[in-house]
């Protein structure tokens, strides 16, 4: 095989996919920093922002995977030239994530009192509502503000949403250390001050990227006189035959974290501390390769727009590689330092939490284990789930994605994860298993729908 065939595309990819990575790592520095901040407070609290969160966290793969069907349309536009097809993509897809950021909101609200019912820590559950209720609020701006990102990464103008999502990080920091920790005179909130500050932030960043947008003259026409209630029910369903699977796909593979805070919380406040620990610091290196697979489907897009199939092949193959050397890097980062990440979120001079604060960091240890040897397999998965959308193809990659985490991943987990067998490490043996297999089919997937396209472009059959 001539790897020059491949590398000789890392610059290009690179380029485009630099501004999404920043752009998504920054939504989990967020998190880590919501962590490290609120860890201060007890191993409680951060226990209570893993068990909200985790209810979050599926509401926002749903409006976020549901997003991703603008992304496709609008770069296959771009590239035909066709400005008024890129503008119903984006008019039908903004209007459809507004409809659906004020449903997530709403059915977060009712299924609150669902944590009473979960076997989790009392404690933990007390500390958790309040934030929930004022988190769940902020995806409303979130999902609005992920439909305007899509449509900017199908222009390629991936630059734009990262700029927001700075600004966005930089305010909800500071408000956090302001209202959690009660300074310049402000109250001091605890978990709620994050809540605050995470609302807050998603409104700015919303209404930054707008104004972005508006200046710019590639996309000025294209968010300008916006007639968001004239409607198109052809361009509806081919976002909604787009979109939904893909907020499936999305579900499914979030689905499998979630269970795991939940399977963790029957374990203890402890246990469930760890796990988030271990999540969030798995986050943000997913988020390397999800911004990668963002790269992998304008690409991909882009060059099912020329009908080059063979060129769309070569490059996904290209952005493969680069992510597995990626991967490679992060899961020696964990093994190397998976003792000393944990200590980032706790206090270890609180002599009152010590003991448990000693528990957390060895269970987070163990965890980090468990995560560095899925690197290869959540990166690859990511990359070609976005390949896939790329070229549209989003039904077969759900079933698979169904498969991988709730027949295989899910059953690893709960089975394992007991306190009779192997606990909080049994749980993510689970999340090691579904990656596993979700990758591989994901990927025989690919390269079957390439080869078949390439086939049929030459009169092969």
């Amino acid at each position: 095989m001539n790897l020059s065939r491949y590398t000789s595309e890392f610059s290009t990819n690179l380029k485009l996919a630099w501004p999404i990575i920043l752009g998504m790592l920054g939504h989990t520095f967020v998190g880590f920093i919501d962590n490290i901040m609120v860890g201060q407070l007890g191993t409680a609290q951060l226990a209570a922002v893993s068990l909200g969160n985790s209810f979050i966290f599926i509401a926002m793969s749903i409006g976020i995977g549901f997003s991703t069907a603008i992304t496709p349309l609008v770069a296959e536009a771009d590239a035909e030239n066709d400005a008024v097809k890129a503008k119903s993509a984006f008019k039908h897809g903004l209007f459809l994530c507004t409809v659906l950021g004020i449903g997530l909101f709403l059915l977060v609200l009712l299924c609150k009192p669902l944590m009473y019912l979960m076997d989790q820590p009392e404690e933990v559950v007390v500390y958790a509502m309040p934030y929930l209720e004022l988190v769940a609020l902020s995806l409303f701006p979130l999902i609005v503000f992920q439909g305007f990102k899509q449509f900017a990464d199908g222009l390629s103008m991936t630059r734009y949403p990262m700029y927001a999502t700075l600004i966005g990080n930089l305010i909800n920091v500071g408000l956090n250390y302001i209202l959690i920790f009660g300074k310049f005179g402000f109250p001091e909130l605890g978990i709620v001050g994050a809540a605050y500050g995470t609302l807050i932030s998603r409104f700015v960043m919303w209404f930054y990227l707008w104004w972005l947008l508006r200046g710019k003259e590639k996309s000025r026409a294209l968010v300008s006189n916006i007639k968001l209630l004239v409607l198109n029910s052809a361009m509806i369903k081919k976002i909604l035959s787009l979109g939904f699977p893909s907020a499936l796909q999305m579900f499914f593979e979030v689905g499998i974290f979630t269970a795991a805070i939940w399977l963790s919380g029957t374990l203890g406040k402890n246990p469930q501390a760890a796990n988030q620990i271990a999540l969030n610091l798995s986050s943000m290196t997913f988020m390397v390769a999800m911004g990668m697979g963002v790269a992998a489907m304008i690409r991909v897009g882009n060059q099912k727009g020329f009908k080059q199939f063979k060129e769309l092949r070569r490059i996904t193959f290209s952005i493969f590689l680069l992510t597995f050397f990626f991967e490679i890097v992060f899961a020696i980062c964990f093994l190397l330092f998976r003792d000393q990440f944990p200590k980032l979120y706790v206090d270890m001079n609180d002599v009152t939490n010590y003991v448990d604060n000693r528990e957390v960091i060895a269970i987070a240890s163990k965890l980090l284990l468990a995560a560095a040897f899925f690197q290869i397999s959540d990166g690859i998965q990511v990359v070609v789930l976005g390949a896939l959308r790329g070229m549209q193809d989003v039904w077969i990659p759900t079933l698979i994605c169904f498969i991988s985490y709730f027949v295989v991943g899910l059953p690893v987990s709960y089975h394992l994860g007991k306190a009779s067998a192997y606990g909080s490490f049994g749980i993510w043996l689970g999340l090691l298993a579904g990656l596993s297999v979700a990758a591989i089919l994901l990927f025989l997937r690919f390269h079957y729908l390439t080869n078949k396209l390439i086939r049929i472009k030459h009169g092969v059959t």
